[in-house]
């Protein structure tokens, strides 16, 4: 239909979007200074409540509907006007009052669906190099790039959904042998958030003592209730290399496992975390192999569970320094891995280490700094955190992480030790620079 004034003024609107803001000088081509509306259509454009169409015209005489003029009323109000200009915007919102209603909702309903998905990231380049001593086999250089995506999709008021999605690259084969270019979907589960109360469900990281006894993902359920004292308590299937790990755990013999087929895990926490400077955790985890082929005669036979104990505490003197203990103890000494004997106690596992201050991505120039002393039983140690001294080893390692600007963190770590149970001495540097968004 056609409009007046009131159509002249809310077609600007609609049409304005992406154009600029117009002088109050004759902001357009097809309105002259003798039309009756240029002095409204002039003093709304040089307010920045209507623009063109970017070809310096304005097309006040085309046709419109209510359900457009609805929509150009909906961004002059946004607008926030005031004086002369809020008067006509009102007179405007009167008209269509119910058209902005319903406008109102979609709106609203577009504004929560954009902020209902979120997402973070990072790209990351990691150096490292490891020498084991009388072992040429087992020294390592490793470079790699890693690009991470983190969305986390709002469900309702409580409910979340979470997933990684991780791009690697071995820089030292670019050809792309031994399956070094993957991408994969590392983690996606439905997280619910209550008071005091926490639950999730799918493919996620191990919260349970995930630092010395089990850094790694699993399939299945976990939950975690209470405030400053928290109990965690989980329950799912293993991923393909903890399978591994927990075969090698049970020794080899004639009839040596030749493939571990499934694999399941449960585990149960304390966390305490008060406003005191004390922190403390406990856990006991137990992962077991399902249904596995022998060696000898190929038939079918239940594996054997390993079980691991922890219990760690921390305690922050001030702002800068801090200090973290953490012991762990497994039920299964490694008989054999390799075909080779492995002597010592690898039943055990265990963790000291001083913290000075800490870097902060979203503030630069801010650092930290740690020195350690681990060591790393084969049976205690599944899959822990740290990335220079690993599982079957000991021995002492110092690191420092740094900002030189906002979300990018730098870090370097330096390892020194021994094979548990051998001399056979080891070095590894580790070099890694982050990109955060």
């Amino acid at each position: 239909m056609k409009k007046t004034l009131v159509s002249a003024l809310t077609t600007a609107l609609v049409v304005g979007a992406a154009s600029t803001t117009f002088a109050a000088a004759n902001p357009f081509s097809d309105v002259p200074a003798d039309h009756w509306a240029y002095d409204a259509v002039s003093q709304l454009a040089a307010d920045g409540v209507i623009e063109g169409y970017g070809d310096s015209t304005f097309k006040g005489n085309r046709n419109i509907t209510r359900y457009e003029m609805a929509q150009m009323v909906a961004k002059a109000m946004a607008k926030n006007t005031s004086g002369a200009d809020k008067a006509l915007v009102d007179k405007l919102a009167a008209e269509f009052a119910e058209e902005l209603n319903n406008l109102g909702v979609r709106v609203a309903k577009l504004e929560r669906n954009a902020d209902m998905v979120k997402w973070n990231g990072k790209a990351e380049y990691t150096f490292q190099r490891t020498n084991v001593e009388k072992e040429a086999d087992l020294r390592t250089n490793d470079n790699n790039l890693l690009f991470r995506l983190e969305p986390s999709a709002e469900v309702n008021n409580h409910w979340h959904v979470n997933a990684r999605l991780d791009a690697k690259i071995n820089m030292t084969d670019d050809a792309g042998r031994d399956n070094s270019q993957k991408v994969e979907l590392k983690r996606i589960f439905a997280q619910g958030d209550y008071k005091n109360f926490q639950v999730r469900a799918g493919k996620m990281g191990n919260k349970i003592a995930s630092d010395i006894v089990f850094d790694d993902t699993f399939s299945g359920i976990d939950a975690t209730f209470g405030k400053d004292l928290k109990a965690t308590l989980a329950y799912g299937r293993l991923n393909g290399k903890t399978v591994n790990v927990v075969s090698d755990l049970i020794g080899n013999n004639d009839s040596a496992v030749a493939s571990a087929k499934t694999g399941s895990y449960w585990g149960v926490g304390l966390n305490y975390a008060g406003k005191s400077k004390l922190t403390a955790r406990a856990a006991y985890q137990q992962f077991s192999l399902g249904d596995f082929y022998n060696a000898g005669p190929a038939y079918l036979d239940k594996g054997p569970k390993v079980g691991v104990w922890s219990v760690g505490a921390g305690y922050k003197f001030d702002k800068n320094f801090a200090i973290d203990a953490v012991y762990a103890r497994g039920n299964k000494q490694i008989a054999q891995l390799d075909d080779a004997k492995i002597n010592g106690n690898q039943k055990n596992a265990f963790s000291y280490q001083m913290s000075y201050k800490g870097a902060q991505p979203a503030n630069k120039g801010t650092w930290g700094a740690w020195a350690a002393y681990r060591y790393l039983g084969y049976g205690a140690a599944i899959h822990p955190t740290w990335d220079v001294i690993t599982s079957g080893q000991k021995g002492w390692e110092i690191g420092v992480k740094y900002v030189p600007l906002k979300n990018i963190v730098t870090q370097i770590q330096y390892g020194n030790g021994k094979q548990i149970g051998e001399d056979k001495k080891f070095q590894s540097i580790f070099g890694r620079v982050e990109f955060l968004f």
